[in-house]
């Protein structure tokens, strides 16, 4: 028996609505743009600026592996550098930038015009990258590299800025900037004559002198000169005074007596009165 035919579902309206609107999408994202994936689009710029394609990109590159991004000469970016002594180490470098603004927090995506950062290079060699306009040299880091020092603008790609083919760049010397000043030399204070010297001696847990009472006028200085057969603290109660004892060896704690009272001088650790100031 011949079966008859089979007749065409109907194809409900909503559905051939979703399936033509859907259809629709896959066309637009696949020409879209020139069908391919777009970077996210800044506020106020245009597809061209966001997909890193703003002025003309070389085949050559800057000598360090980043290729030149050209752009007209009128308007273009533009940077000078100054060095200045660093009154404690090395040299502070200043950028001066013009059309150009540093953006940190945009680094790695599409090159707009007249955004990005510096890198800092010496004598050739790469030094630094830099988002702002100072940088603190270390007087570490010139010692035996050079004193050429270059400032070049890239943009937030890593592509360096160019005009005519050659790198937005400005180079300063070193040398012609002054030396770091050197600290003038101090001069430990010499310490004063002490009016009164105590000379302790510590060993095998004994003083001697045994510890006695030693009256002072208020404001004279005194020198405990203390030595221990085995390491130990000096403490002088009432002045907060301490110094340590190398086992062996002699110390001497001098100090002016501004305090009146009664003052006890002992060890720390074994606990040992060596003598009393009392200073009236």
């Amino acid at each position: 028996m011949k079966r008859s035919p089979r007749r065409p579902r109907a194809v409900r309206p909503g559905a051939a609505a979703v399936t033509a609107l859907t259809a629709g999408a896959l066309l637009f994202g696949a020409s879209a743009c020139g069908g391919r994936a777009t970077t996210h689009h800044k506020p106020g710029t245009s597809h061209e600026q966001a997909a890193g394609s703003v002025g003309r990109l070389l085949t050559a590159d800057d000598g360090s592996g980043h290729r030149l991004r050209q752009v007209d000469a009128k308007g273009a970016p533009e940077v000078t550098v100054d060095v200045r002594p660093d009154s404690e180490d090395g040299w502070n470098v200043h950028l001066s930038v013009r059309n150009f603004r540093f953006t940190p927090d945009s680094v790695g995506g599409a090159a707009l015009l007249g955004r990005g950062h510096a890198r800092l290079f010496l004598d050739g060699h790469p030094l630094a990258r830099v988002y702002g306009s100072w940088y603190h040299l270390p007087d570490s880091l010139v010692r035996g590299a050079g004193t050429a020092l270059t400032a070049r603008l890239y943009a937030d790609d890593h592509t360096a800025w160019a005009v005519n083919s050659a790198p937005i760049q400005a180079t300063t010397s070193l040398s012609t900037a002054s030396a770091p000043p050197t600290a003038p030399a101090t001069h430990a204070p010499q310490t004063p004559r002490p009016d009164t010297t105590l000379e302790i001696v510590v060993s095998h847990g004994k003083v001697s002198p045994a510890p006695g009472r030693t009256e002072i006028k208020k404001g004279r200085i005194i020198a405990l000169r203390v030595r221990s057969d085995h390491a130990d603290t000096l403490h002088v109660h009432g002045y907060d005074k301490e110094a340590g004892l190398p086992a062996g060896k002699t110390v001497t704690l001098t100090f002016t007596a501004d305090r009146t009272g009664l003052f006890e001088v002992e060890t720390h650790e074994s606990d040992l009165l060596l003598t009393q100031l009392v200073v009236r």
